[in-house]
This record gives C-alpha cells, structure tokens and sequence, in this order.
C-alpha cells in the first residue's frame, strides 16, 4: 500500500495525498507551472523525496506543504493527512470574497435591467454602448 523509501512522481504524490481530486489535473496544474518543488517549477515527471517543500497553486489558493512521508498509491484522508506538513496561509475568510449576483429559483431570464445590475454588480463593464 505505501512505502517510506525511495521517490515517486510530483503528479502521483500531489494526486495520492488528495490535494488533488484527479491525477490528470495534478498532471495539468504541473504543465501550467502550478507546481514548485523547493522554489523550482518542475514537469509533471519530477521526483518528490522526503524533506521537499512542494507548493501547489490550486482552486484559487496557494498550497505549501512539506512532504514527510512517500506514498504510491492514493490514500484515505486520514492516512494522506499524515504524510505531509501543511504550512499553507489560511484561506481568506467567506467576507472578502466577490458576491455573486444569485437569483431566486424559477424567476425565469434575466431582463436587460437586471443583466446590467448584476454587471455592475460583478464589476464587468456593462455600460449602454455609445452610437456611432
């Protein structure tokens, strides 16, 4: 099930103890230059050993965690909990985020007013276009 020794893959690793929900989108956070092992971008090939601090940019928010223990295959929570240090920030709190403009269920489409409201609402420039 899991090994302490040796290295395993950056993606495999980032996928096995659940930071991410699927392989391929530690394999795509990897390409895009999400991932840094020890302040380094690195491919999704990259070795990971005990003692690496990976950083992981992932849903809006940043990731630092230092591996402490090499896992091959994904684990439960509890047992993927304990092979890594999290030193990430705490994430924002619910207040500071943007609101979204939600409407009621069943109110139908939203009327020209109500699209320009939610615009502004957004911050999305929405203003009437000037006529030629």
């Amino acid at each position: 099930m899991a090994s302490d020794e040796g290295s395993v893959r950056v993606d495999s690793w980032i996928w096995s103890v659940r930071l991410t929900k699927t392989r391929s989108m530690a394999s795509s956070a990897c390409r895009a230059g999400h991932v840094r092992v020890n302040g380094e971008r690195v491919k999704p090939a990259h070795t990971v050993r005990t003692g690496d601090e990976v950083r992981l940019r992932h849903a809006g928010r940043d990731r630092i965690v230092v591996v402490s223990r090499i896992v091959r295959k994904r684990v439960g929570a509890p047992v993927a909990v304990e092979c890594y240090v999290d030193n990430s920030p705490p994430p924002p709190p619910r207040e500071h985020t943007v609101p979204i403009g939600l409407r009621d269920r069943g109110t139908g489409r939203p009327t020209k007013r109500d699209r320009r409201d939610m615009e502004r609402l957004r911050g999305m420039p929405g203003g009437p276009v000037s006529p030629r």
